[in-house]
């Protein structure tokens, strides 16, 4: 029995992909995307790229919710917290829309795909250095926001800049999700509410059925997530943020790959 054209065996894969999504999310706070890019496989990316900006949406509210005590007061987001980042974010996010339509989107995802798997290997193994390796002011922070803006937007993974400068200036597990989440959050907003104007479209009856059917499971994980995350300890925080810049980094590459015809027609034949 199809459900609205999708099998049974697909609702389940879509499923189980998005409840790794949603647990590997809340316990580092960012990643939903990263993993969910695996919905790709049997999505469209016009239905597939918007519902995992609303669930990846859903699962950071759900997280922001129960580390509230975590985040800072807006009042204090300048200098030290999200703002800087979130300013350069909004600048970024047209820019990658623009590169989106306009330029080879794939080169740009595989070389940005690369980076991200050869960093995390790199961090991983490399001996632990206990201070900062660079030093951020407010300017820096927004020119990481507009970079991260700029990725997100031709690739749907706007997080992954912030969390390398986050490792990169050492910082503790709950500053470090205090300035990635709320960032993440609104830029995925944004991003929902710019494609919401331009392809209004995209937000059919299929959409708000698999919303429908994938949020009772996202919600739920994020919890288990975020009750794990409270059980890390700082440098076994890091160790999971840069296992899901990995996983972040093979994403982009399994999209980078899907943007070249003959290489994803080869793949495709080879799954049959």
């Amino acid at each position: 029995m199809l459900i609205d054209g999708f099998s049974p065996i697909t609702i389940a894969l879509l499923v189980v992909i998005l409840a790794a999504s949603a647990l590997m999310s809340g316990l580092s706070g960012f990643g939903f995307s990263a993993i969910g890019a695996l919905c790709l496989i049997v999505l469209p990316p016009k239905l597939g790229v918007p519902l995992l900006m609303t669930l990846s949406a859903a699962n950071q509210v759900m997280s922001l919710r129960q580390l509230k005590g975590d985040m800072q007061p807006i009042r204090h987001w300048w200098p030290d917290g999200p703002a800087p980042y979130l300013l350069g974010g909004l600048i970024g996010v047209p820019i990658g829309l623009a590169i989106l339509s306009s330029l080879p989107t794939g080169n740009l995802m595989l070389v940005f795909g690369a980076f991200l798997v050869l960093y995390a290997a790199y961090s991983l193994l490399r001996p632990h250095p206990g201070h900062a390796l660079v030093n951020g002011n407010w300017l820096t922070s927004s020119l990481v926001g507009m970079s991260g803006g700029v990725i997100g937007g031709f690739t749907a993974f706007p997080g992954a800049a912030v969390v390398v400068w986050s490792g990169l200036r050492h910082l503790p597990k709950r500053e470090s999700r205090a300035i990635v989440q709320p960032y993440i959050f609104v830029l995925q907003i944004l991003s929902i509410t710019l494609l919401a104007l331009q392809r209004p479209e995209t937000f059919g009856r299929t959409y708000w059925l698999l919303v429908a059917i994938t949020v009772p499971v996202v919600l739920p994980c994020t919890l288990l997530g975020v009750r794990l995350y409270r059980s890390l300890s700082d440098i076994n925080f890091r160790r999971v943020t840069f296992i899901l810049l990995g996983i972040s980094g093979l994403g982009l590459l399994i999209k980078a790959v899907d943007t070249f015809p003959a290489v994803s027609a080869a793949v495709k034949a080879v799954g049959r």
